[in-house]
Protein backbone atom coordinates (compact mmCIF):
# COMPACT_ATOMS: atom_id res chain seq x y z
CA UNK A 1 0.00 0.00 0.00
CA UNK A 2 1.18 3.91 -1.21
CA UNK A 3 2.24 6.02 1.90
CA UNK A 4 -0.91 8.06 2.34
CA UNK A 5 1.00 11.60 3.12
CA UNK A 6 4.36 11.31 0.84
CA UNK A 7 2.59 9.40 -2.09
CA UNK A 8 -1.08 10.20 -2.11
CA UNK A 9 -1.51 13.40 -0.68
CA UNK A 10 -0.38 15.95 -3.26
CA UNK A 11 0.07 19.52 -2.06
CA UNK A 12 -3.25 21.72 -2.76
CA UNK A 13 -2.51 25.12 -3.11
CA UNK A 14 -3.33 27.36 -0.14
CA UNK A 15 -6.41 29.63 -1.48
CA UNK A 16 -8.71 32.11 0.51
CA UNK A 17 -11.45 29.94 -0.92
CA UNK A 18 -10.00 26.60 0.79
CA UNK A 19 -8.75 28.40 4.60
CA UNK A 20 -11.14 26.75 7.02
CA UNK A 21 -11.44 29.97 9.09
CA UNK A 22 -13.61 28.77 12.14
CA UNK A 23 -13.85 31.63 14.28
CA UNK A 24 -10.98 33.52 12.34
CA UNK A 25 -13.75 35.17 9.78
CA UNK A 26 -13.12 38.89 10.79
CA UNK A 27 -9.45 38.17 9.67
CA UNK A 28 -10.34 36.60 7.06
CA UNK A 29 -12.36 39.47 5.82
CA UNK A 30 -10.44 41.97 6.24
CA UNK A 31 -7.57 40.09 4.58
CA UNK A 32 -9.55 40.07 1.89
CA UNK A 33 -10.48 43.58 1.77
CA UNK A 34 -6.63 45.12 1.81
CA UNK A 35 -6.42 42.68 -0.94
CA UNK A 36 -8.51 43.78 -2.83
CA UNK A 37 -8.11 47.69 -1.80
CA UNK A 38 -6.96 49.93 -4.56
CA UNK A 39 -4.88 52.33 -1.99
CA UNK A 40 -4.59 50.11 1.33
CA UNK A 41 -2.33 50.41 4.26
CA UNK A 42 1.32 48.94 3.18
CA UNK A 43 1.92 46.78 5.63
CA UNK A 44 -0.89 43.90 7.23
CA UNK A 45 0.24 41.30 9.79
CA UNK A 46 -1.19 38.30 10.62
CA UNK A 47 -0.38 36.59 14.13
CA UNK A 48 -1.12 33.74 15.98
CA UNK A 49 -0.04 30.35 17.29
CA UNK A 50 1.88 28.14 14.98
CA UNK A 51 -0.92 25.95 13.19
CA UNK A 52 -3.62 28.94 13.12
CA UNK A 53 -3.35 29.28 9.13
CA UNK A 54 -0.79 31.81 8.79
CA UNK A 55 1.26 30.46 6.35
CA UNK A 56 -1.38 29.17 4.55
CA UNK A 57 -3.30 33.31 4.02
CA UNK A 58 0.44 34.26 3.16
CA UNK A 59 0.79 31.51 0.47
CA UNK A 60 -2.65 32.05 -0.86
CA UNK A 61 -2.03 36.27 -1.14
CA UNK A 62 -0.73 36.37 -4.21
CA UNK A 63 2.69 37.87 -2.79
CA UNK A 64 6.58 37.23 -3.28
CA UNK A 65 6.72 34.54 -0.25
CA UNK A 66 9.86 34.47 1.98
CA UNK A 67 9.89 32.57 5.07
CA UNK A 68 12.51 34.10 7.63
CA UNK A 69 12.68 30.41 9.15
CA UNK A 70 14.32 29.49 6.43
CA UNK A 71 15.99 32.70 5.02
CA UNK A 72 16.66 34.97 7.96
CA UNK A 73 18.28 37.06 5.86
CA UNK A 74 15.92 37.67 2.91
CA UNK A 75 18.54 36.79 0.58
CA UNK A 76 16.06 35.38 -1.83
CA UNK A 77 13.25 37.92 -1.79
CA UNK A 78 13.12 39.87 -5.09
CA UNK A 79 14.07 43.27 -5.27
CA UNK A 80 11.67 44.31 -7.97
CA UNK A 81 8.48 42.74 -5.91
CA UNK A 82 5.98 44.86 -5.20
CA UNK A 83 3.96 42.49 -3.15
CA UNK A 84 5.87 40.84 -0.69
CA UNK A 85 4.65 37.94 2.03
CA UNK A 86 7.43 37.49 5.14
CA UNK A 87 6.29 34.51 7.25
CA UNK A 88 7.99 34.16 10.46
CA UNK A 89 9.22 37.49 10.77
CA UNK A 90 10.85 37.13 14.19
CA UNK A 91 13.29 34.69 12.83
CA UNK A 92 14.88 37.55 11.14
CA UNK A 93 18.39 38.21 11.72
CA UNK A 94 20.51 41.87 12.00
CA UNK A 95 20.60 41.84 8.26
CA UNK A 96 17.23 40.89 7.36
CA UNK A 97 16.00 43.31 9.84
CA UNK A 98 17.48 45.97 7.79
CA UNK A 99 16.54 44.51 4.75
CA UNK A 100 12.68 44.27 5.58
CA UNK A 101 12.52 47.76 6.95
CA UNK A 102 13.99 49.09 4.01
CA UNK A 103 12.33 47.41 1.94
CA UNK A 104 8.57 48.40 3.78
CA UNK A 105 9.92 52.16 3.01
CA UNK A 106 10.78 51.08 -0.76
CA UNK A 107 7.00 49.61 -0.86
CA UNK A 108 5.46 52.51 0.93
CA UNK A 109 7.02 54.97 -1.22
CA UNK A 110 6.23 53.16 -4.46
CA UNK A 111 2.68 52.28 -3.25
CA UNK A 112 4.03 48.83 -2.55
CA UNK A 113 2.49 46.15 0.17
CA UNK A 114 3.96 43.97 2.61
CA UNK A 115 2.04 41.15 4.13
CA UNK A 116 3.78 39.94 7.18
CA UNK A 117 2.95 36.55 9.51
CA UNK A 118 4.72 36.50 13.34
CA UNK A 119 3.52 34.07 16.33
CA UNK A 120 2.96 37.14 18.23
CA UNK A 121 1.43 41.01 18.13
CA UNK A 122 4.45 43.44 16.86
CA UNK A 123 4.61 44.90 20.29
CA UNK A 124 6.22 41.34 21.52
CA UNK A 125 8.41 40.96 18.40
CA UNK A 126 12.10 40.84 19.28
CA UNK A 127 12.82 43.30 17.02
CA UNK A 128 14.87 46.38 16.38
CA UNK A 129 12.10 49.46 16.89
CA UNK A 130 12.11 50.74 13.78
CA UNK A 131 10.64 47.63 12.12
CA UNK A 132 8.44 46.86 14.94
CA UNK A 133 6.67 49.65 14.57
CA UNK A 134 6.39 49.68 10.59
CA UNK A 135 4.83 45.78 10.95
CA UNK A 136 2.48 47.33 13.42
CA UNK A 137 1.26 50.22 11.52
CA UNK A 138 -1.23 49.23 9.46
CA UNK A 139 -4.30 46.35 9.92
CA UNK A 140 -3.13 43.97 12.49
CA UNK A 141 -5.23 40.46 12.97
CA UNK A 142 -5.24 37.61 15.20
CA UNK A 143 -5.59 33.97 13.66
CA UNK A 144 -6.51 31.35 16.62
CA UNK A 145 -6.04 27.37 15.48
CA UNK A 146 -9.21 25.78 15.32
CA UNK A 147 -10.85 24.00 17.88
CA UNK A 148 -11.20 19.89 17.69
CA UNK A 149 -15.14 20.95 17.07
CA UNK A 150 -14.73 23.44 14.18
CA UNK A 151 -11.88 20.86 12.61
CA UNK A 152 -14.51 17.73 12.99
CA UNK A 153 -17.46 20.72 11.69
CA UNK A 154 -14.87 21.43 8.73
CA UNK A 155 -13.78 18.00 7.63
CA UNK A 156 -17.59 16.69 8.02
CA UNK A 157 -18.48 19.83 5.13
CA UNK A 158 -15.51 18.77 3.45
CA UNK A 159 -16.60 14.94 3.44
CA UNK A 160 -20.63 15.85 2.22
CA UNK A 161 -19.47 18.06 -0.88
CA UNK A 162 -17.16 15.26 -1.94
CA UNK A 163 -20.61 12.84 -1.49
CA UNK A 164 -18.41 11.01 1.24
CA UNK A 165 -20.23 9.42 4.15
CA UNK A 166 -17.54 9.82 7.08
CA UNK A 167 -19.18 8.42 10.85
CA UNK A 168 -18.33 10.45 13.74
CA UNK A 169 -16.30 7.82 14.86
CA UNK A 170 -14.08 7.75 11.83
CA UNK A 171 -13.69 11.51 12.14
CA UNK A 172 -12.58 10.82 15.74
CA UNK A 173 -9.90 8.53 14.71
CA UNK A 174 -8.51 11.01 12.07
CA UNK A 175 -8.05 13.66 14.51
CA UNK A 176 -6.35 11.51 17.16
CA UNK A 177 -4.20 10.16 14.89
CA UNK A 178 -3.24 13.00 11.68
CA UNK A 179 -1.05 16.06 11.71
CA UNK A 180 -3.36 18.34 13.35
CA UNK A 181 -3.22 21.33 11.18
CA UNK A 182 -6.18 21.95 8.77
CA UNK A 183 -4.24 22.11 5.53
CA UNK A 184 -2.73 18.00 6.25
CA UNK A 185 -6.10 17.28 7.42
CA UNK A 186 -7.69 18.30 4.36
CA UNK A 187 -5.17 16.84 2.51
CA UNK A 188 -5.46 13.32 3.79
CA UNK A 189 -9.48 13.81 3.87
CA UNK A 190 -8.79 14.01 -0.31
CA UNK A 191 -6.24 11.28 -0.69
CA UNK A 192 -8.92 9.19 1.67
CA UNK A 193 -11.68 9.37 -0.37
CA UNK A 194 -9.64 8.29 -3.90
CA UNK A 195 -8.16 5.52 -2.23
CA UNK A 196 -11.67 4.75 -1.47
CA UNK A 197 -12.37 5.46 -5.09
CA UNK A 198 -9.66 2.83 -6.27
CA UNK A 199 -10.68 0.39 -3.74
CA UNK A 200 -14.07 0.60 -4.38
CA UNK A 201 -14.35 0.68 -0.69
CA UNK A 202 -16.70 2.58 1.26
CA UNK A 203 -14.38 5.13 3.88
CA UNK A 204 -15.41 2.87 7.12
CA UNK A 205 -13.24 3.14 10.47
CA UNK A 206 -11.70 -0.18 9.63
CA UNK A 207 -10.40 1.04 6.17
CA UNK A 208 -9.14 4.33 7.66
CA UNK A 209 -7.44 2.79 10.32
CA UNK A 210 -5.79 -0.02 8.25
CA UNK A 211 -4.55 2.99 5.74
CA UNK A 212 -3.35 5.73 8.73
CA UNK A 213 -1.52 2.40 10.91
CA UNK A 214 -0.05 1.29 7.25
CA UNK A 215 1.76 4.51 6.79
CA UNK A 216 2.74 5.05 10.45
CA UNK A 217 4.69 1.46 9.92
CA UNK A 218 5.98 2.53 6.70
CA UNK A 219 7.29 5.77 8.44
CA UNK A 220 9.03 4.80 11.65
Amino acid sequence: MRQLILDLVPAQPPTLENFAAGGNVEALTGLAGWLAAEAPDTCLLLWGESGAGKSHLLAASGAIYANAEDDPKLAGLPEAAAFVAVDNVEALDGDGQIALFNRFNRLRAAGGRLLAGARVPPLQLALREDLRTRLGSGQIHRLRPLSDEEKRAALAAQARERGMSLAPEALDYLLARAPRDMRSLAAILAALDRYSLEQKRPLTLPLLRSVLQTHESQTA
